[in-house]
């Protein structure tokens, strides 16, 4: 309920009648001030008129006036420069910790406010604020999905600066972690990202023109080399073969070459996955994908079109694994192309926000407007997110329409932040 206090004077959804402070004088509110998302004061920057006098400081607000003392906000000095203290329940006057009273005013929350946020948080139908989408206009929508767009690329690149950080500040090495990642399309993220970190590139460089070698290291620090990490019945096929063992034999060699560990093999995950998504078919896919050069980050960043980052992320496996989806286990002949649904996910997820995230770092304007102009250009993803928010009348169109509902599904919806929501302002005003 104090969210929801904030939310009231944020945006002045204020009683009929003149407000008044505890003692009786009358308040003017002339700007709430912008909100504080860290510590401190909740609004900095107010003004308001008390008895005609404008003040311009802080704003705290607390359901009740002892929440003051019950924070140490009378301890804290931070809190000396507010000019008025905004409760639900005025239980108690209040002093600053230089010793002065604060002026306190008691704001209550509409009834209907406070009926139609009750809504929003306990109703069964997903989303809860399915009643009003049909009645957004055109620009509510648009302009809300804009800004939704641009959250979501802004946090995919702190979690691209982070992996760069990680990898010693190299934008290639970050772009390879970033690249593998989006290889596990979710299932097998983790371990992709976990895979790629121990993977030597400055060793794979020294062999990049065998890809069989480059292979070796790929499946090798996978543990996917390991006897044991081959499911029993599949065991002996694999040895029979003879490319496990030439594989391993290849491995064992670099490995001692270049000091080299294998990561577990327990974190890849095989359950519910597809056979072409299996991290065998993805590994290939990687190492021809590094073996022709189309995995650096200079590549990538002189792709302007939709069909050059196609051609660019566009790879296949090795003659073994056209007919193999693990060691093994033989099955039907395919080249294993990436399919045209897999590079359209491996663009959106992969190559704009690394476009994005170098034209922020490198203080480059044209890639990050790059970075949308393809979003425009790519169709929607279909999956059961968009298909939700079509049935609720929205129109999804482009690839950027799909990430903006993404985001606010997964960071909004998700969490019942309604009143960070542009739609859920519009349930909650409603009558």
């Amino acid at each position: 309920m104090e969210r929801l206090l904030h939310y009231v004077w944020k945006h002045k959804m204020l009683p009929l009648g003149d407000l008044e402070t505890t003692d009786g004088r009358v308040v003017e509110i002339l700007d709430p001030g912008l909100l504080n998302r860290n510590s401190g004061p909740d609004f900095f920057n107010a003004k308001v008129k008390i008895s005609g006098t404008l003040w311009v400081g802080n704003i705290e607000i607390h359901l009740s006036s002892s929440d003051w003392y019950r924070h140490g906000h009378d301890r804290d000095v931070r809190y000396n420069n507010v000019i008025l203290h905004v409760v639900a329940n005025a239980d108690m006057d209040v002093k600053t910790q230089d010793g002065n009273y604060l002026p306190q005013m008691v704001l209550q929350i509409p009834d209907t406010l406070k009926e139609n946020y009750d809504e929003l948080l306990h109703n069964d139908q997903y989303p809860p604020c399915y009643k009003v989408i049909p009645d957004l206009t055109r620009l509510q929508v648009h302009s809300w999905l804009a800004a939704l767009q641009t959250e979501r690329l802004e946090q995919k690149t702190e979690a691209i600066f982070k992996r760069v950080e990680q990898c010693n500040g190299s934008w290639e090495d970050g772009y390879f972690v970033t690249l593998a990642r989006n290889y596990g399309f979710g299932i097998n993220g983790d371990a992709f990202e976990m895979w790629a970190k121990n993977v030597p590139l400055h060793a794979v460089d020294k062999h990049r023109d065998d890809l069989f070698q480059i292979e070796a290291i790929f499946m090798g620090q996978a543990g996917l080399l390991q006897l044991e990490s081959i499911p029993e019945r599949y065991q002996i096929a694999a040895l029979n073969e003879g490319y496990f063992t030439k594989l391993r034999n290849e491995y064992l060699y670099l490995a001692h070459k270049f000091s080299l560990t294998p990561m577990d093999f327990a974190p890849w995950h095989f359950l519910r996955l597809r056979p072409q998504n299996f991290p065998y078919i993805r590994i290939a896919q990687l190492a021809n994908l590094y073996y022709e050069r189309k995995a650096g980050l200079s590549a990538l960043l002189e792709c302007e079109t939709i069909e050059q980052l196609r051609q660019l992320l566009q790879t296949h496996v090795t003659p073994y694994w056209e007919t193999h989806y693990m060691f093994g286990a033989e099955g039907p002949r395919s080249t294993k192309k990436t399919s045209i649904m897999s590079s359209n996910l491996m663009i959106i997820n992969t190559a704009i926000p690394m476009l994005f995230a170098v034209g922020r770092h490198r203080q480059r304007e044209d890639l990050c407007d790059r970075a949308f102009d393809l979003l425009e250009q790519l169709k929607a993803e279909e999956n059961h997110i968009i298909r939700m928010w079509k049935e609720c009348g929205l129109e999804v169109q482009t690839a950027g329409d799909s990430q903006a509902l993404i985001q606010l599904k997964k960071e909004y919806c998700d969490r019942r932040d309604c009143l960070r929501c542009r739609i859920g302002y519009e349930y909650l005003i409603r009558k």
